[in-house]
C-alpha cells in the first residue's frame, strides 16, 4: 500500500483547515448580510407608513378637486385604492403583505405615473443611476487614492503638497453648491456642455454612436460635480495611511537593501493601505442617499434620485418603498462582496 508523504498529508491539512476557516467566515458575513437587510427595510417601511402623507387621500383629492363626486363613488374609490396599494387592513396585515410582495420583486402600482408599476419605473432609472455612481466613484476612487499615496511617500514634492489643498479645500462644499457652481460655469459662463437631461430628445435610444455620444456628454457635468467633492477624502485617506506605513520596519529594511521605490510604493505600501479603502469604496455607493439625489435634481438627470424625489413630493409609498429596498440591498451586497475578497487581499482576516 503506497503511503502519502508526511508533508503532502500536513499541506492537506493545513489547507482543510483554511478553507474551514473562510467557511465560517462566510456564514458569518452572510448573516450580518442578511441582519442588514432585513432591519434597513424594516426602518424604511415604518419610517414611510409613520409619515402623515396618505398617498390615498391625495389621489382621491387630485380626482375630485374641479367637481363634486358622490360620496359613495369616493368611498369605493378610496376602498379600491387602499386594496391597490396594500393599504388596507391594520398595520401588521400591511408589514405581512409588504414582505410578500416583496419577496416576488412586485412593489404594486405607482401612484405618482399610475398605473406603471414601480418595478418598471425602477428598471427603466436604475441603469443611469448605476452608471452616474459607478463612473464618479471609481474615478474619484482611484484618482484620490493614486495621489493621495504618492503624497503620502513623497512627502516634500510641492505639487503633491498644492494637490492636496486643493483636493481638501473642495472636499466640505456641499453637493447641491457644487452642483450649482459647475451648472453656472459650464452651462451659462462657458457653455460648452449640456445641463440637463440624459441624452439629446432627437436621438433615438439604442447602442449607436449618436446616442452614446450624447449619454456622454450629459453625464459629464454631474459626474464632474461628484467627484471633485468626494476625491478629497479619498486623498487624505490614502495620504495618511501610508503616512503610517512608511514607517513600518519592512519598509524601512526595502529601502535600505536598494529595493526600486516604485515598487516599494505599489507592492509594499499601496497594497496594504488598499484594504480599509476597499471598504469606503463599497459604503461610497451609499451616495444614492445624500449626492446623487441632489446631483441628479439638478441636472434632471434620468436617475433613481429624480425619481425618489417625485415619489416623495407625491407621498407615493410603493415608488419610496422600492427605490430605498432597492438602495439597501444594493449596499449591502457591494459591502458583502467586498468583505469576502478582504482574505484575498490581507490573509490575517479570516484568523480568529
Amino acid at each position: 500500500m503506497k503511503e502519502w508523504p508526511r508533508a503532502s498529508l500536513l499541506g492537506a491539512e493545513i489547507e482543510f483547515a483554511s478553507m474551514r476557516t473562510y467557511a465560517r467566515y462566510f456564514l458569518r458575513r452572510l448573516g450580518q448580510f442578511v441582519f442588514v437587510v432585513f432591519v434597513g427595510i424594516n426602518i424604511v417601511f415604518f419610517v414611510t407608513h409613520a409619515t402623515p402623507v396618505d398617498p390615498v387621500e391625495q389621489a382621491i383629492s387630485s380626482a375630485t378637486q374641479f367637481g363634486h363626486s358622490d360620496p359613495r363613488a369616493v368611498e369605493i374609490m378610496r376602498k379600491a385604492l387602499r386594496e391597490l396599494y396594500g393599504l388596507d387592513g391594520t398595520i401588521l396585515q400591511q408589514y405581512v403583505r409588504f414582505w410578500t410582495r416583496l419577496a416576488t420583486g412586485d412593489f404594486g402600482p405607482s401612484l405618482s405615473a399610475f398605473p406603471t408599476p414601480v418595478s418598471v419605473l425602477i428598471r427603466q432609472s436604475l441603469p443611469w443611476t448605476v452608471g452616474l455612481l459607478f463612473t464618479s466613484t471609481l474615478i474619484a476612487w482611484g484618482v484620490g487614492n493614486s495621489l493621495g499615496g504618492l503624497a503620502g511617500y513623497y512627502r516634500k514634492n510641492r505639487l503633491l503638497k498644492a494637490v492636496g489643498i486643493a483636493a481638501t479645500g473642495l472636499q466640505p462644499i456641499p453637493s447641491y453648491i457644487m452642483s450649482l457652481v459647475v451648472l453656472i460655469l459650464f452651462g451659462y459662463i462657458w457653455p460648452i456642455l449640456p445641463i440637463s437631461g440624459g441624452f439629446q430628445m432627437n436621438v433615438s435610444p439604442d447602442l449607436s454612436i449618436p446616442f452614446v455620444s450624447s449619454v456622454i456628454m450629459h453625464s459629464i457635468l454631474p459626474v464632474l460635480s461628484l467627484v471633485l467633492i468626494t476625491i478629497g477624502a479619498w486623498f487624505v485617506g490614502m495620504r495618511s495611511l501610508v503616512s503610517n506605513i512608511v514607517t513600518e520596519d519592512y519598509v524601512v529594511y526595502a529601502e535600505l537593501a536598494g529595493v526600486n521605490r516604485r515598487r516599494i510604493l505599489t507592492s509594499y505600501i499601496m497594497r496594504n493601505a488598499l484594504t480599509p479603502q476597499l471598504t469606503g469604496l463599497a459604503l461610497s455607493l451609499g451616495a444614492i442617499f445624500n449626492g446623487a439625489i441632489i446631483t441628479e435634481f439638478v441636472f434632471g438627470y434620468p436617475g433613481l434620485g429624480t425619481l425618489l424625489v417625485r415619489g416623495v413630493n407625491s407621498g407615493d409609498y410603493s415608488l419610496v418603498l422600492g427605490i430605498a429596498s432597492i438602495s439597501i440591498v444594493a449596499v449591502a451586497t457591494a459591502v458583502f462582496v467586498i468583505d469576502l475578497l478582504y482574505p484575498l487581499l490581507d490573509p490575517r482576516v479570516k484568523v480568529e
